[in-house]
């Protein structure tokens, strides 16, 4: 078998078939459980194929250019609370970090501690992150990058290329499925001004438009768990709720909280209840479901939607969906 940047890699029929086990298992926990445990569940199936001491894993911004890397949601198996944290104060030196960003879709391994900057190793060192491999990927349509590293200790051997062809494989896998379940909670293929959080305000997915809302109207906000302000409305849910300049609208699915971004809409005026009316039937929602929802009668709900087509001057539920995303079409709408 010959895998590009790698060379010739032979697997045995075992690990050909540990690995089809390995990706069965994924569809199945996609399928069974996914949400917010997905990715941890999936490397710890992973983790029988090839051992690892620690993993992280996550979405970043600031790839391109002399900003450093942000980190903006993360998940970590066998690392502390604090890793993230800790690892912003090093994230403008860590040639490996800047390394993996670099290189969407190929695989990054190291070993030992040789960092450039000591500040990098002395964390490297606080972990046992002696040997690294890592690797990730562009997402559509967004300048973030979403990301898992691999960890083992001093003790412990260093990654092999047969281990990382596997982990490549496995980690496109791993993403596919991921973005299905996302756009499956947020019932669009077109995720920047989206978010999916859990009930304790830590993000599970978060698109580069709703990010830059956050920054811009919580000054000192780092990600991975949302504003307070933000998670006081989980009790309210479904709600319309200001954020500084920009409006969310947060909605129930399953377990997570999905808060979408409204843009500004000159000319109409929707009262808060239609808003999340009219979002909650754009996103695939029916008159008695929404009613239920809203603690409203069907009736109210249909004149909510008439009152919401005729504001916006659409026809039909796709035309919706659009003018509640789109500033422009709604420019046009009441040009």
């Amino acid at each position: 078998m010959v895998v590009d940047g790698v060379g010739s890699t032979q697997f045995s029929l075992a690990t050909l078939q540990a690995f089809n086990r390995c990706v069965l298992q994924l569809a199945n926990l996609a399928r069974d459980a996914g949400g917010s445990h997905f990715i941890a569940d999936g490397l710890q199936a992973f983790r029988q194929l090839v051992p690892f001491a620690s993993s992280w894993w996550g979405e970043m911004s600031g790839v391109a250019g002399s900003v450093a890397p942000q980190n903006w949601m993360h998940g970590r198996i066998d690392l502390p609370p604090a890793f993230a944290g800790e690892w912003r104060e090093v994230a403008g030196h860590d040639s490996f970090a800047m390394d993996t960003l670099s290189k969407p879709g190929k695989v990054v391994r190291d070993s030992e501690f040789t960092d450039p900057v000591e500040a990098v190793n002395d964390f490297a060192r606080r972990y046992d992150l002696y040997h690294l491999m890592s690797i990730s990927f562009e997402l559509p349509d967004s300048n973030l990058t979403f990301f898992v590293c691999l960890y083992r200790g001093e003790h412990e051997a260093a990654f092999s290329a047969q281990e990382e062809v596997l982990f490549a494989a496995f980690c496109e896998h791993l993403l596919q499925l991921w973005r299905f379940q996302v756009q499956d909670m947020i019932r669009s293929d077109t995720a920047n001004d989206f978010a999916v959080a859990r009930p304790d305000g830590s993000l599970l997915y978060i698109g580069a438009q709703l990010l830059a809302v956050m920054e811009r109207e919580v000054p000192g906000w780092h990600g991975s768990q949302l504003p307070p302000a933000v998670i006081a409305q989980f009790s309210q849910v479904p709600c319309v709720m200001r954020l500084g300049r920009s409006a969310l609208t947060l909605s129930a699915n399953a377990e997570h909280v999905i808060l979408s971004l409204e843009p500004a809409v000159p000319g109409v005026v929707l009262a808060p209840r239609e808003r999340t009316a009219a979002m909650l039937f754009a996103a695939g929602h029916s008159y008695k479901e929404i009613a239920r929802i809203l603690s409203l009668s069907p009736a109210t709900v249909r004149t909510y939607l008439r009152n919401c087509y005729a504001q916006l001057g659409v026809k039909s539920k796709v035309e919706l969906g659009s003018a509640l995303r789109s500033p422009a079409t709604f420019a046009e709408k009441t040009a």
